[in-house]
């Protein structure tokens, strides 16, 4: 799994830098060449070429790079003569998709004729270019001695001659814009072209989801003037209201209430659920923050991860909301391209966001590993030393032995300490859960825990992991503080909320008079730990009878 998210990773950064390169340039001729080499580079191809196609036999060759000497011959003839076998197919509509071609006339008859040095090419990847549905060209790139590209090889020259074919579109259209006297008609889809750049442009360079959501919202209502963007989200089992632009203002939401009778459904809910795009006016939205909205035409686009060879998964929706009139035909094309590029990112961020886990995981585990192989170590051997000396000295001289003494019987709560905290560095284990992974915990440190679950109740992953952290942190505040060895912990359901609750009758204390005693016990870091999945944290304690530490966390539900 490791080696496949670092290639998917890698993949969204080649199409990041891609993406990054056709924006550096608005000549059709330039941005064609940069963005071939930089493919070339990224990719570590050798050669590739690229021809543009009108109706059968037009075409000319745009753009190449480092063709093999008998390619390159006569001003690079070879490229500029008769229509060869890929360019016959892309004719026929029988080239759809990237494909492996096996026979090209062009290397195979340059070679055998002869006519120069073709540095072992013999087999091309082909890619058709197009633009909402429309083909405009080819792009042909390969490698000495290389015959066969792999599936996901193919699927990612798909995705970089999609957004070639966008920025095509898009430079077509600004050319028209400065060479013709374009209608209004004409200015207004160069101006969708333009906005729907810009907010890309700007999305690309977001490492957090939530500052993400909140710039696609902004940059959409602001770059296009639309009164109402918002973003639904789905998260465990229901869509939930992430973010939210209207009255000129972006704000971050989570909001997940239904506002509609039972067995009625919004937009939002519809196009998520036949994944397709849905327009309406007046009716009414699921989400109380869209109400001011519902008499508007408003239109809900699926975002999908895009996943090569497979099936994409939907996991959101975004809706815009204007009040002069629907959207046609062409306005929906470009705002699903839109969309495409914002769950791209979408999707960018979570496997940036395993990335992370996964190094921090490995980090951890590192340093419990140093931690037991050098510190733990000797302490053990420092504890076992002051042991044999104060025996020795314990006739001959007792006051050294006492303290010695002490120096063992630090040596040993440190060392109690020490291994405690190695458990800590240990990463959270999904597969025995969380319920256990705390009774495992506990039952290492000492402390005896009575675990009650009044619901059956479901977490998402990034929930469960917090929940564990929080729960260890309080656990082990019991094992230093509470002077007990038991613990309850209490997991139930709340309305919309999931409370959990780390229980002790131990000593206690008073919060008005204990804000140094609540630093020491990590209270900011298990508050900061529940703010990361949108909940939040409160401490009860009474001096003499024990503390309760809460967590509350939405709770997420069916649609």
């Amino acid at each position: 799994m490791y080696e496949e998210q670092t290639l998917r990773y890698k993949d969204l950064l080649i199409l990041k830098t891609i993406a990054e390169t056709l924006n550096r340039n608005h000549d059709m001729r330039l941005m064609l060449q940069s963005t071939l080499e930089k493919l070339l580079e990224l990719t570590g191809l050798k050669t590739g070429w690229i021809f543009l196609a009108d109706d059968e036999p037009i075409y000319h060759h745009a753009a190449d790079h480092n063709l093999p000497a008998a390619l390159a011959r006569n001003d690079k003839e070879p490229l500029r003569g008769e229509a060869c076998f890929c360019l016959r197919l892309y004719w026929r509509d029988s080239l759809n998709q990237a494909v492996n071609i096996i026979e090209c006339e062009r290397l195979h008859d340059t070679a055998t004729q002869s006519l120069g040095d073709m540095n072992n090419l013999t087999h091309h990847a082909t890619v058709p270019l197009t633009i909402c549905g429309e083909r405009f060209g080819l792009l042909n790139v390969g490698s000495p001695g290389k015959e066969h590209f792999s599936d996901e090889e193919l699927a990612l020259l798909e995705g970089v001659a999609y957004q070639i074919g966008t920025a095509v579109e898009r430079t077509r259209l600004l050319e028209q814009k400065e060479k013709l006297a374009v209608d209004n008609i004409a200015r207004y889809i160069v101006d969708y072209y333009n906005s729907t750049n810009e907010v890309t442009r700007h999305i690309w360079t977001i490492n957090n989801l939530r500052e993400l959501l909140l710039t696609v919202v902004l940059n959409i209502g602001t770059y296009f003037e639309w009164p109402t963007v918002a973003i639904a989200v789905h998260q465990g089992n229901r869509l939930m209201l992430r973010a939210l632009y209207d009255n000129e203002n972006a704000r971050i939401l989570n909001e997940s209430r239904l506002h509609l009778e039972e067995g009625t459904s919004d937009i939002i809910h519809q196009a998520y659920r036949e994944q397709s795009v849905c327009q309406s006016r007046g009716t009414p939205f699921a989400f109380a923050a869209l109400q001011s909205s519902q008499n508007m035409y408003s239109i809900a686009i699926p975002l999908q991860k895009q996943q090569p060879l497979l099936e994409n998964e939907p996991f959101g929706v975004l809706l815009i909301g204007r009040e002069l009139s629907t959207f046609s035909e062409l306005e929906i094309k470009i705002l699903t391209t839109l969309a495409d590029h914002i769950s791209l990112a979408m999707e960018r961020i979570r496997l940036y966001d395993e990335w992370q886990d996964l190094l921090l995981s490995e980090e951890r585990n590192r340093l419990a590993l140093d931690l037991h192989d050098s510190v733990n170590q000797k302490l053990f051997s420092l504890s076992l030393t002051a042991q044999g000396i104060k025996e020795l000295l314990r006739d001959e001289n007792p006051l050294v032995a006492d303290g010695i003494g002490d120096i063992q019987k630090l040596s040993q709560e440190t060392l109690s300490e020490m291994r405690t905290l190695i458990w800590q560095l240990r990463p959270y284990s999904a597969e025995k859960g969380m319920l256990v992974s705390l009774k495992e915990y506990a039952s290492k440190i000492g402390i005896h825990v009575t675990l009650q679950m009044k619901d059956d109740v479901q977490f998402t992953e990034k929930v469960e992991k917090t929940l564990w952290r929080i729960g260890q942190e309080a656990i082990n505040n019991v094992s230093k503080h509470a002077r007990t060895n038991r613990a309850t912990i209490t997991i139930k359901s709340i309305e919309d909320q999931i409370q959990m609750s780390i229980i002790d009758h131990g000593c206690g204390f008073v919060l008005e008079q204990a804000e140094t005693k609540l630093a020491t016990l990590g209270i900011s870091s298990m508050s900061e730990r529940a703010a990361q999945v949108n909940g939040r944290l409160k401490i009860n304690s009474t001096e003499g009878k024990g503390t309760i530490v809460t967590v509350m966390v939405p709770r997420l539900r069916e649609n």
